[in-house]
């Protein structure tokens, strides 16, 4: 139902809200935003929360951050428009961390509600809110497909004050009686165009029908298409409007490169861009041609491991620690990678398949060039891909460097990196570290089994 501020009443968590009608609104069109600000110490923050962030580096909020946390921590609806990597995660998290700090969630009764479009992602937010989490005493749960379902009706039975899911998930379960929605006062939507696109939209709406109504709003999209726009004009009420970048696409740390190849050629330039030095992520449309790759590759002597999904979410993830530590170097994706991946100091992405979707370009793209690094973005285009490809970058507002390349030239290397492989085939085998710590298990807040290989500690995760 579409509401609308009247008046001003305080919430269960003891900071002023205004109370709702049944009225359409415009966003962004009414209460005054508050200022950005310099530094995290300047805003009201739980001290716990600042010691917190001065422990994991970081010290000076992100444009999104800045802008939005004033707002948000005053208990504002956002709507912020933006590209992946840019800060989403603590614009979102610290604020729903610090006004849900001092309160303790019922059974099955969750106060706080992050919904996502994938595991992935699910499990990236996660990783970078649990240390603050932790730090101001609050008990945090993933709630996705592909896991165990007795794991996370246990751990919504002991209770848990935030929850991160993913839609379809978080429905079933409470449709089974296993979670209810009436306590949550703090909804977060992150990457509501691409919880739009997978066809989410109905499970969304009937999760948001059920949370508190007087509750709070933040929406994140890197676009606002006709089904996004339905869920601002239906949820938000009075939001702080923020956008990152015009294009909400490409910034000036990306570099775009298409790289017209010739299809008997394809392959062989492929293998060498994966031999670099350094990780890179390669993109390809089906699950089987992933597949068929990372066993060339594997023969031809590169570290490889296809992510797709067809495997399960334990493979999902062990195949990401692996890719994280280093111990694979390529990783072989379908567009299930596209977004919620965070990996530091990844500098290159391929599109050795040309995605079929502006918006699909821009978040593989968006694996790279985050938190302020620098990073290339090179998409393989054959000649019949030519036309489709140069429409593509027209409607993601990209104008890229455009060469011809072939297999073993200068050119190729010295865009990408590329080399010629070793030739000796590789098995992928699990590190002892890795091995070691599945005997021994991890466990996260609220019990829930948290994945290898490093903690997501960037706040721009």
């Amino acid at each position: 139902m579409n509401r609308r501020r009247t008046t001003r009443s305080p919430d269960r968590s003891g900071i002023p809200r205004n109370s709702r009608s049944c009225d359409p609104v415009s966003p962004g069109t009414g209460t005054p935003a508050l200022p950005a600000v310099e530094a995290f110490a300047d805003l009201a923050l739980p001290a716990r929360l600042l010691a917190e962030l001065g422990r994991e580096g970081v010290t000076v909020p992100f444009p999104i951050q800045a802008a939005t946390l004033p707002n948000t921590l005053a208990g504002r609806d956002v709507l912020g428009r933006g590209r992946t990597g840019s800060g989403k995660t603590l614009a979102f998290g610290l604020a729903t961390l610090a006004r849900t700090a001092g309160r303790r969630a019922e059974p099955r009764q969750p106060l706080a509600l992050v919904l996502v479009p994938t595991r992935e992602l699910a499990q990236q937010v996660t990783d970078a809110l649990a240390p603050y989490a932790r730090a101001v005493s609050l008990r945090l749960a993933t709630v996705v497909g592909g896991m165990s379902l007795n794991r996370q009706t246990g751990a919504l039975r002991a209770g848990v004050e935030v929850v991160v899911a993913t839609p379809g998930r978080l429905k079933d379960l409470v449709d089974r009686g296993a979670c209810r929605l009436d306590d949550v006062g703090i909804t977060v939507l992150d990457e509501a165009d691409q919880m739009a696109d997978m066809g989410f939209v109905p499970q969304v709406t009937a999760l948001l029908d059920r949370v508190r109504p007087d509750g709070q709003r933040m929406l994140f999209s890197a676009t606002l298409d006709r089904d996004v726009d339905l869920l601002v004009r239906r949820y938000l009420v009075d939001p702080v409007v923020h956008s990152v970048d015009p294009s909400a696409g490409a910034v000036t740390t990306m570099e775009h490169h298409v790289l017209h190849v010739h299809d008997a050629d394809k392959q062989r330039t492929t293998t060498e861009i994966a031999a670099r030095d350094g990780r890179v992520i390669m993109f390809l449309d089906t699950k089987h041609a992933a597949d068929r790759l990372t066993r060339h590759l594997l023969s031809n002597g590169v570290r490889a491991a296809a992510l797709h999904g067809g495997k399960s979410q334990p493979q999902r993830t062990r195949t990401l620690a692996r890719f994280k530590s280093g111990h694979v170097t390529v990783l072989v994706a379908t567009n299930v990678a596209a977004r919620g991946i965070h990996v530091d100091h990844l500098d290159l992405v391929v599109n050795v398949d040309p995605p079929g979707d502006h918006k699909d370009y821009l978040h593989r793209g968006g694996r790279t060039a985050r938190a302020g690094e620098s990073g290339s973005v090179v998409t393989l285009v054959t000649p019949g891909q030519r036309r489709a490809v140069r429409r593509l970058m027209a409607s993601a507002g990209i104008t890229p460097q455009v060469a011809r390349v072939r297999s073993g030239e200068e050119e190729l290397s010295r865009i990408t990196g590329a080399q010629a492989p070793s030739g000796v085939p590789v098995v992928i085998t699990a590190p002892d570290v890795e091995r070691s710590r599945s005997r021994r298990g991890r466990r996260g807040p609220a019990g829930q089994e948290r994945p290898f290989g490093e903690a997501a500690r960037s706040r721009a995760a």
